[in-house]
């Protein structure tokens, strides 16, 4: 436990990941609130009907927190200490002081995962809370198994970015990847339209574990798309740990 403490304190020491929290927390609410004119326009209209979603979708749009916390967990090791020791980075320090990287990889996984359900808790109860507020009997609130999987997509997004980087040690690389993607233009629905196979990468599965609506070739069952997004976070990991053990830093 002390070295997942120890873990918990480096993450939280780093200013980038007080942004991702800041961003994951507050962005969702703030589109809701921002939404809340136009949403009532089209219920009164008609156009929107189905309500069902209706503050889970919005939660998608926090994901760049999660994502960030993710990433720099790890990228955070690999940045130079300095000047004045060239290719010196903190992943040096932190093997000195931890050279079993086995328990270190788990404690660095313990401390991301811990943050991140939180984060994700807490940001979900202000968004639905919030969409409820603004918009009365016309949001139901979602059933809590729908909450906490909305909880669960968090936090397998976020280690899907660890593991990223984990593989690559770089923050750029899968930053540039998950937020064009998940912000920007979905290459992943995009590819739906191609081919239904798309729907099992980890994205697509993954929403349709809390979300009842949607353009998609093919639906899957809420327990199944979690069991495809675990697979691919479990494999991604893997491979993920095993470079990370192998490599010489």
């Amino acid at each position: 436990m002390s070295l997942v403490r120890a873990e918990l304190r480096k993450l939280l020491g780093l200013p980038t990941a007080w942004v991702g929290l800041v961003l994951g927390t507050l962005v969702a609410p703030v589109v809701v609130l921002l939404n809340a004119p136009y949403t009532r326009r089209a219920m009164a209209a008609g156009t929107l009907t189905d309500t069902s979603d209706l503050g889970l979708r919005d939660l998608g749009i926090g994901l760049i927190g999660p994502m960030v916390l993710g990433v720099i967990v790890v990228s955070s090791e690999y940045t130079a200490t300095g000047q004045d020791t060239p290719g010196a980075c903190q992943f040096t320090a932190t093997l000195a002081a931890t050279p079993d990287r086995v328990r270190l990889l788990m404690a660095k996984t313990t401390a991301l995962v811990l943050v991140v359900v939180a984060q994700a808790a807490v940001t979900a109860a202000a968004t639905l809370t919030l969409t409820q507020v603004l918009h009365g009997e016309h949001a139901p609130a979602p059933a809590l198994a729908r909450v906490a999987a909305a909880i669960f997509y968090w936090t397998l997004t976020t280690l899907l970015a660890y593991a990223i980087t984990l593989i690559t040690r770089s923050g750029i690389v899968p930053l540039t990847l998950l937020i064009i993607n998940s912000s920007v233009v979905s290459v992943s629905y995009l590819l739906t339209k191609v081919t239904s196979l798309a729907v099992y990468l980890p994205d697509i599965a993954g929403t349709q574990m809390f979300l009842r609506s949607g353009d998609f070739p093919v639906e899957i069952a809420p327990v199944t798309a979690g069991l495809v997004m675990t697979a691919w976070v479990v494999a991604l990991l893997a491979v993920g740990a095993v470079l990370f053990h192998r490599r010489d830093v």
